[in-house]
């Protein structure tokens, strides 16, 4: 009996004790809420996801040039990094940015944000390489690009290469002259592309078929038109 009587007050005080964590279940409860920010976090991961989908297509991004960069202030120079960014979706649309910032990841963030709005869309015969020869020129530097046959690749090199495997060319030969300046030649590149014209635009400007433009180059009517029905741009 004197046994039982000392496990008594034991068990009371368990008693007391889970009692106690009564307030601390409730900082449980805290946790439930931590629960519940968690399931508020999915939810936004929820409709980033959404946003991504509504977006549209994933997007190759390439870095084609980073500098350290500084600005004088008041107290001494301020130094920092900026980045040229080329964002494309490998099926005619490509463009480019430029961003400035403390941190080479935030530089490189804001390029690809500027490149992202600053997408235009080019033509492409076959979806692989150009309709027509062309040239830009931009500062000190000047570029040329020529459609290709089926199996030539990519030939350039630096900045343009970068534009081109984004833009989703397969086959183009380039030549730049001039100044090696990234900026530069991205900018003449970018205007030899938005020169390019596809021949449904072609023949919509002329009032004519675009089996009659085709037929001009020595083709029969049979593969002028063939070759009309097969084009999409």
């Amino acid at each position: 009996m004197a046994d039982e009587i000392e496990i008594q007050p034991e068990v009371a005080a368990e008693g007391g004790e889970t009692q106690g964590r009564g307030p601390r279940g409730g900082r449980g409860g805290r946790g439930g809420r931590g629960g519940r920010e968690g399931g508020g976090r999915g939810r936004r991961d929820d409709r980033r996801g959404a946003n991504q989908e509504e977006g549209g297509e994933e997007l190759i991004e390439k870095l084609v040039h980073i500098n350290r960069v500084s600005k004088t202030v008041k107290g001494g120079k301020r130094f920092g990094f900026a980045a040229l960014v080329v964002v494309g979706d490998g099926k005619g649309r490509v463009g480019f940015g430029h961003g400035k910032a403390r941190e080479v990841p935030e530089a490189i963030s804001k390029a690809t944000a500027s490149a992202k709005k600053k997408m235009v869309r080019v033509p492409l015969r076959e979806g692989r390489t150009l309709h027509h020869d062309g040239a830009g020129h931009f500062g000190a530097g000047k570029v040329y690009v020529r459609s290709a046959p089926q199996g030539t690749g990519i030939i350039a090199g630096g900045p343009m290469r970068a534009v081109f495997e984004s833009l989703g060319v397969a086959d183009v030969v380039t030549k730049s002259t001039g100044t090696s300046n990234p900026y530069n030649m991205i900018r003449a590149t970018f205007e030899a592309l938005t020169d390019q014209s596809s021949p449904k635009t072609v023949a919509q400007r002329r009032g004519k078929k675009i089996a009659d433009l085709l037929g001009r180059g020595g083709a029969d009517k049979a593969t002028a038109q063939a070759e009309a029905e097969a084009i999409a741009e």
